[in-house]
């Protein structure tokens, strides 16, 4: 991966997760809703870790939870957004996060998480 392509967050829909959770190692992704008030509160620090040089090996992509039949149902129970990480292909761990200690924990989670190797 580029250090261009690592140093943002990509916008994504379902199809292309799909396909970036298989040609990454290890993907972080979070589902959002326009009308979320703590969605807008944490995308400065989503966005912030996406340039941390401490998580330069993981991708970080956003998907509208209205495109994804799941995160909608969660989103509109919950109101919060909803983030998954993923390692090669395989979903690790997903949950509803509120605040940035949250955010930081689950990702802290995901770059220390050891890959299966051959």
């Amino acid at each position: 991966m580029k250090v261009a392509e690592r140093q943002r967050v990509h916008d994504v829909n379902d199809e292309q997760l799909r396909q970036l959770t298989h040609e990454h190692l290890k993907v972080f992704a979070k589902f959002t809703s326009e009308n979320c008030d703590t969605c807008e509160l944490l995308a400065p620090p989503f966005a912030k870790f996406s340039d941390d040089e401490e998580f330069k090996t993981i991708l970080f992509v956003r998907l509208n939870s209205d495109e994804n039949p799941v995160a909608k149902k969660i989103m509109q129970e919950k109101v919060a957004p909803f983030f998954v990480s993923y390692c090669q292909g395989r979903l690790l761990e997903c949950d509803m996060l509120t605040t940035e200690v949250d955010v930081l924990s689950m990702l802290q989670r995901l770059q220390e998480f050891m890959p299966q190797t051959s």
